[in-house]
């Protein structure tokens, strides 16, 4: 593009002239200027108005990881912050680090002929931050892009993204995969759990080969429900960790709204094929309901997603959601584990090093009722009596979280009259 088609030039303008549109092009004649000495290219800016949050979260990726793919070719003011300290979770320790800053900074892509920049424009009323993107042509913006969604979809392998819809809208962050779930270590009735993963594998080989050759839409959802403890959770963290795809959880709250909604399956469909989980369907406010089906019934909009649904509550979800094709086509009850399950369990949980095997086939003939969540507690009390004293009173330590359940099921913890929660006076 010429000179001379453009009417306004930024050598021709002044403060007096156009005082609000000066202090924004400045910063953007700066950054042009920078790029042509250092690179030799002539910039061209593009507007970005759907991909914004996966190119800078492919950047900051990059910046850690990815490093020969991209340069610093400077910062902006030398009055802003070049670097951030952040804080970062590693095996239960906190960790601080320090990290490249995107902001206050313009970065190089040499392979793609791409430079991204985000700077602060400071203007005599407010102060604003902006996002430009530069290319040397189309074709390099339109690779660069292709190459964002593929980065995008590869570090995702070792993320889940969380979408949190907000009173602005739908907050988004990756958060990494520190607990790893094995599939041995998902216990269900054996029928179940192979149906459950028979489908989950099908849906991502072969890019959905399968569903084109018997001509079946390509999505699926399917819903888990069933009491709190019972493995919903650890069955989902056991697909993300085994599939080699993008997994969000969305958590719906007070703020979910139609917007919200539409945002998060816009945001997803860059991602596919990919696995959205939403926990505690039942919490899905009723006037945004019908958007909700609206989108899962679309041709396009639920193509190569996997939805994963829970709640403790079926009772509490829109019949119209349940056993219908494209929204959710089975569900699936987790039901308390059996006698064989439990003891399975409990020598996965290594309880026989605290005690005999016998001793374990009685814990499992006095757990009768209880979720694996239970049964973690249960492991964590032998552990703490055997630390301590070592030895295990198995017979009291179960009779007390059998009452304890027996309380919890009622929700009667009082015991007297005088046992009751609070400061009495």
């Amino acid at each position: 593009m010429h000179k001379n088609e453009f009417i306004f030039h930024f050598q021709n303008i002044d403060r007096q002239t156009t005082p609000n549109y000066y202090d924004y092009a400045i910063v953007i004649e700066g950054i042009k200027a920078k790029l042509k000495n250092e690179i030799g290219i002539d910039f061209h800016m593009y507007a970005d108005e759907e991909t914004s949050n996966e190119i800078w979260d492919v950047l900051e990726e990059d910046l850690q990881e990815n490093k020969e793919e991209v340069q610093l070719i400077s910062y902006i003011y030398d009055g802003i912050e070049t670097y951030t300290i952040s804080s970062n979770h590693t095996n239960e320790k906190l960790e601080f680090i320090v990290k490249p800053r995107l902001n206050n900074a313009v970065y190089y892509y040499p392979r793609l002929k791409v430079a991204l920049a985000r700077a602060t424009v400071f203007q005599m009323h407010n102060d604003m931050n902006h996002d430009f993107v530069l290319a040397s042509d189309h074709e390099s913006i339109l690779e660069f892009l292709a190459y964002v969604l593929k980065r995008k979809k590869d570090y995702h392998k070792n993320y889940v993204t969380v979408f949190t819809d907000t009173e602005d809208g739908v907050d988004n962050k990756k958060e990494r995969i520190t607990t790893l779930v094995d599939r041995d270590q998902v216990f269900l009735e054996e029928n179940l759990k192979k149906e459950i993963y028979r489908s989950i594998d099908q849906f991502f080989t072969e890019d959905g080969k399968f569903f084109r050759q018997y001509n079946i839409p390509y999505k699926r959802g399917i819903l888990l429900y069933g009491s709190p403890g019972n493995g919903k959770t650890t069955l989902v963290k056991s697909i993300a960790n085994s599939i080699q795809a993008p997994v969000v959880y969305w958590q719906i709250t007070e703020h979910t709204s139609s917007y919200t909604v539409k945002e998060v399956f816009t945001s997803i469909a860059k991602m596919t094929p990919m696995v959205l989980v939403i926990e505690d369907m039942d919490s899905m406010p009723e006037e945004v309901r019908s958007v909700f089906l609206n989108i899962l019934d679309g041709s396009t909009s639920k193509e190569g997603i996997f939805l994963i649904g829970t709640t403790n509550y079926p009772e509490k979800i829109d019949p119209a959601l349940i056993n219908r094709s494209g929204r959710f086509d089975r569900a699936y009850e987790l039901k308390l584990p059996t006698d064989e399950l439990r003891y399975k369990y409990l020598l996965m949980k290594q309880f026989d090093q605290f005690m005999s095997l016998e001793d374990v086939e009685r814990i499992v003939q006095n757990t009768k009722g209880f979720s694996f969540a239970q049964l973690n507690e249960l492991y964590t009390s032998v552990a703490l009596q055997w630390h301590y004293e070592h030895e295990v009173n198995v017979d009291m330590i179960c009779e007390n979280l059998q009452a304890d359940n027996k309380k919890s099921q009622t929700a009667n913890w009082a015991t007297t009259e005088q046992a009751k929660m609070g400061f009495g006076f």
